[in-house]
């Protein structure tokens, strides 16, 4: 349990980057939390639902529990936290049920979690989401989710999800001690004003996510993403259309099911229904395969803040083609192919000169394992504990 004391105020060394802003090390002075004792850390697993959320805790969780300075305790849905498992027996589990739907869970999280973080003796709240219960002062954020999207949101009811998520982003900030920008692109899209608050530290990338030069490339085309309409799965079918006999093969859940019908109908229309599939959501030993066996990768995303696939492709030596929009050029550094993601004819000769070129896969899969090679989870780890123990020193 946190030990109170003396609020201090406290410098911690910038994190060290590489290129475009590759967390490679954390280096500060603060080897003392809370006058020698660690400070208690409520973890907010309440927005860990699926995709990136959990991706994030599951890699997270495993690094903060080895830092000393820290004690964690997990809270997060009763039916939830298995998504989290296996979990480090350092962490405390603090299971909750919620109300059904979404705005009776965010009520919750605003006016009881407080409660349950003062009960629990926690020196800081960290929600790694946009935002977290604006009645706790010390706490850390994440921006993860680019919420500027809403503006191109064709229907109302998404509209307003976003612009009401836009809004619980910036009373947050107001109120945080620390935030956490995943790319400087998110640093600056979503400060909102309070830079002063926001440290850029990038993703890691989990160690399974590796080549195997066992393993031979085939002729597939892989996208790995959730269907919603921000992935741009429209016009990666037209650009389909324009590369005869090539196989999409889609890694992700059925998030939007309206979106996915639209892309199914078009896909139909255009002729390459038999050259679409959607797997699903997958677990990482068939992800692993998948960019290992696949072609190349091609991320066609209008709006990131981070991309954690193209990290994994990266890491597993794929050759990328990727959108040059948002957070990607950031990512990616020169280890992919850019294109413009709303021109499907410019994403055709992207994927076209890609596939046709043996020379330039190989060119590009080089620079992908180096580019990858950049993300630690580990470094990640020690940036965010460093911003926690600054956020219970209330600094």
């Amino acid at each position: 349990m946190g030990a109170g004391g003396e609020w201090c105020h406290a410098e911690s060394a910038g994190a060290t980057m590489l290129g475009t802003g590759a967390v490679l090390e954390y280096r500060t002075g603060m080897n003392d939390a809370l006058a020698g004792h660690p400070c208690t850390v409520l973890v907010n697993a309440l927005h860990a639902k699926s995709g990136g959320g959990v991706t994030y805790l599951r890699a997270m969780l495993p690094q903060l529990a080895t830092d000393g300075r820290l004690e964690l305790v997990l809270l997060g849905h009763r039916d939830l936290l298995h998504l989290l498992e296996p979990l480090d027996g350092r962490i405390r589990v603090h299971p909750v049920e919620l109300p059904g739907g979404m705005v009776r869970e965010m009520l919750w999280e605003q006016l009881r979690l407080p409660a349950v973080a003062r009960g629990l003796g926690a020196d800081v709240v960290f929600s790694p989401a946009n935002f977290g219960p604006l009645a706790v002062p010390n706490q850390v954020i994440v921006l993860r989710n680019d919420v500027t999207v809403g503006r191109d949101e064709p229907r109302l009811a998404k509209k307003l999800y976003w612009w009401a998520l836009a809004a619980l982003t910036w009373a947050s900030l107001a109120r945080v001690r620390r935030a956490v920008a995943v790319s400087a692109y998110a640093a600056e899209r979503l400060s909102f004003g309070f830079g002063a608050k926001v440290r850029v530290v990038h993703h890691g990338v989990a160690p399974a996510f590796s080549p195997d030069p066992a393993v031979r490339r085939e002729g597939f085309l892989l996208t790995v993403s959730d269907v919603y309409v921000q992935k741009n799965l429209l016009t990666l079918v037209r650009a389909l259309a324009g590369l005869p006999g090539i196989e999409l093969r889609v890694a992700g859940r059925i998030v939007d099911p309206w979106y996915h019908a639209q892309v199914m109908a078009l896909a139909a229309e255009l002729g390459v229904a038999d050259r679409l599939t959607f797997l699903g959501r997958l677990d990482e030993a068939a992800l692993v395969d998948l960019y290992r066996r696949c072609a190349a990768f091609v991320f066609p995303s209008t709006a990131e803040t981070f991309g954690n696939p193209l990290v994994e492709a990266m890491a597993c030596g794929a050759p990328v083609a990727c959108s040059n929009a948002a957070a990607m050029p950031e990512i990616v550094g020169d280890a992919a192919l850019l294109f413009d993601p709303l021109d499907a004819a410019a994403m055709r000769e992207a994927l076209a000169r890609l596939l046709g070129d043996a020379d330039l896969r190989g060119e590009l899969s080089g620079r992908a394992l180096r580019r990858g090679g950049a993300f630690s989870w580990a470094a990640t780890a020690r940036a965010t504990a460093d911003l926690l123990v600054e956020a219970a020193r209330g600094c």
